[in-house]
Parts: structure tokens; sequence; C-alpha cells
């Protein structure tokens, strides 16, 4: 039998998407410094097109009301990043466009020639909604063995 997990005053899984996040930013921060791709590497970023600081055109709201993937490759420009999110040029029906998105913002990152994809919740997401756990459930995360209070975290890439 397992003793309970007290719930955390310390909001790690806001933290964790945070930092993960920023592994965007400095991705894109990379390819913006350097000036275009290299290699293969190309990006899907999924958003939700109504989160706060999401500035997009009217047409594209109305074509994805919740959420949008863009797909940054070939033809992009004028890519920025700063701390809070990037903007970038791309054109939708060959009707140019800049979009302005938050980190906060986004939902997914994807680079299929390195099969390397993060996934997040979306800054206001909440899941309120109750449900019952599930009966297979193992703690995912385990303490080491040496009674510290170390916990080895393993992140594996897909594969």
């Amino acid at each position: 039998m397992s003793t309970p997990v007290p719930d955390s005053l310390i909001p790690y899984d806001e933290i964790v998407q945070e930092a993960l996040r920023a592994v965007v930013g400095r991705v894109l921060g990379s390819i913006a410094d350097a000036g275009g791709l290299p290699g293969e590497h190309h990006f899907y970023i999924t958003f939700k097109t109504q989160a706060a600081g999401v500035d997009i055109p009217q047409r594209l709201i109305e074509r994805f009301p919740d959420e949008m993937t863009i797909v940054i490759q070939h033809r992009f420009w004028d890519l920025k990043v700063d701390d809070r999110g990037f903007s970038v040029g791309l054109s939708f029906n060959q009707v140019p466009s800049t979009l302005v998105i938050p980190f906060a913002a986004i939902t997914g990152f994807h680079d299929p020639a390195v099969n390397f994809e993060l996934r997040f919740q979306a800054g206001d997401e909440q899941d309120d909604e109750p449900h019952e756990p599930a009966d297979n459930d193992e703690p995912v995360a385990k303490p080491v063995e040496d009674g510290s209070n170390v916990v080895a975290v393993d992140f594996k890439r897909k594969k």
C-alpha cells in the first residue's frame, strides 16, 4: 500500500512547462540569429489562436477559431524572438501575414527531421473536470535509492 502524495505548494508543472517552452524559444532564437534553418530541420508549431497576446489576421481566426498549426520551413521571413514569444512572416493562400505568438499559447512543437516533439498545456488551459484515477497508473518518478530527496526523471526522445 502506498502513502498518498500531498499536493505540492510549489507549482512544478507550471515551472516545467515554462522551461520546456524556453527550449522552443532558444531553438527559434538560434534560427533567427542564423538567418535560416540548418539541413532538413523544419518546425510544426501548434498554438491557441484565442490565447492572450496572440496577434494574427482575423481571417485566420475565423478559419481556425481554437487552434492552428504553422510550418516554419522554406518560406518565412522576419522571424523575431524575445523572452515572451515570437513573430514571423508567413503566406496563407499567397497572402503575406505577420503572426505574433506568445510561448504561453503554444501547445505543440515538432521537428520531423529528427522526430523531436514537445506538447504543452495552453497557458489558460485548466483540467478542472473531475476524473477517476486510472487503475494501472504507477508513479512516473521514483526516488533515488540513496535516501535523498532527489527524483530521477528520464526524458526520452520518440523513436
